[in-house]
């Protein structure tokens, strides 16, 4: 991006009955003057919710089809760029409405397009609630999933990282080898081939989008104690261990298997760029113990850059009324797109 004009972030608001609209507009207009947000949302909804955090936010309102026609017009540092994506019904706080399922989702292509014809640098997402989409009929198992199908992209990883802020000893990363799955249903989803393509997009990313030259990786082992040389599951002997050799062999600095009670210890971090664990929780209930409100989720392997919050839609939260949910994560999100897409800039 020119030297001369803010980063460009496409901003999804999310499930419009949950924090995500608030938490958008807050952050959005607290780094106006340093990041450029342009949300994507219901505009009649977004400009209420606006009007009840801060009646001094102003919008300037853009068409997709403006977009397609001229690309995305300059916008003064007092007002927040708004691309309008109508809702199908009425919102009310803290109850999902399948029948906005299909307009959400709508969201999300509309940020892709935004990324991939450079209108934007770089999407930032708010919370979804995946089962009113999937209520809505549409086959939908979270945001990591989604872009992967609309981009093309074969393979991508989920990462959750600490924003510095959250004051830990050195910067907390962790990506997963497996991401929302039925537990009983890990163990046959670790296969050779998608392990060593995951450590592959780990540093590959690491390299380019955090600007990290040489990245080191620390693996965690599935079962406990690292599978106890087999005596607990040899998931380990049969597939961990060899795929990191492979992927050493190809100039990758990765370490372990390391059995993942003990992996989380400063004496193992103190070196490390990035933690990757094989499922879900076995990785980010350390770092949401860690950091929560503080983190970043980041998808990997993308052609476009993609970061969101650490937390979900707050539904409960919601149905309280605005001004009391943490935008922390949501601020974090928005930075951490932005300074990945001027590492990419400087590569």
């Amino acid at each position: 991006m020119p030297e001369s004009r803010l980063p460009v972030i496409a901003l999804t608001v999310g499930e419009p009955a949950g924090v995500g609209p608030e938490i958008s507009l807050r952050a959005a207009w607290e780094l106006r003057h340093e990041v450029r947000s342009v949300l994507i949302g219901d505009a009649a909804y977004l400009a209420m919710i606006a009007n009840e955090i801060n009646p001094d936010i102003r919008f300037m309102g853009i068409s997709l089809e403006a977009l397609r026609y001229a690309g995305m017009p300059g916008c003064p540092p007092d007002r927040l760029t708004l691309i309008d994506c109508p809702l199908n019904a009425h919102v009310k706080a803290g109850q999902p409405d399948p029948r906005n399922g299909r307009p959400v989702l709508h969201t999300l292509d509309v940020a892709i397009e935004c990324v991939q014809q450079g209108w934007a640098d770089a999407m930032t997402t708010a919370p979804l609630q995946k089962s009113i989409i999937n209520d809505a009929g549409v086959a939908f198992s979270g945001h990591t999933e989604y872009l992967a199908e609309k981009t093309g992209t074969a393979q991508v990883v989920m990462m959750l990282a600490a924003d510095a802020n959250a004051h830990l000893p050195q910067p907390l990363r962790v990506a997963l080898a497996t991401t929302h799955l039925p537990l009983r249903q890990v163990p046959d989803a670790i296969q050779a081939g998608e392990l060593l393509r995951t450590i592959q997009i780990v540093d590959a990313d690491l390299k380019q989008k955090f600007g990290i030259a040489s990245p080191r990786i620390l693996v965690a082992g599935l079962n406990p104690h690292a599978g106890e040389n087999g005596y607990l599951g040899r998931e380990e002997i049969d597939v961990i261990i060899p795929v990191l050799q492979q992927a050493r062999a190809l100039g990758i600095q990765v370490e372990g298997p390391y059995p993942a009670d003990t992996l989380f210890q400063q004496k193992y971090l103190a070196q490390a760029d990035c933690v990757l664990a094989m499922y879900h929780d076995q990785g980010l209930a350390v770092l949401k113990h860690a950091s929560f409100g503080l983190g970043v989720n980041i998808t990997l392997g993308l052609p476009l850059i993609r970061t969101s919050v650490d937390h979900g839609t707050a539904l409960d939260l919601a149905i309280q009324g605005t001004g009391l949910a943490d935008i922390r994560s949501m601020v974090v999100a928005i930075r951490s797109a932005a300074t990945m897409a001027t590492h990419i800039l400087k590569s």
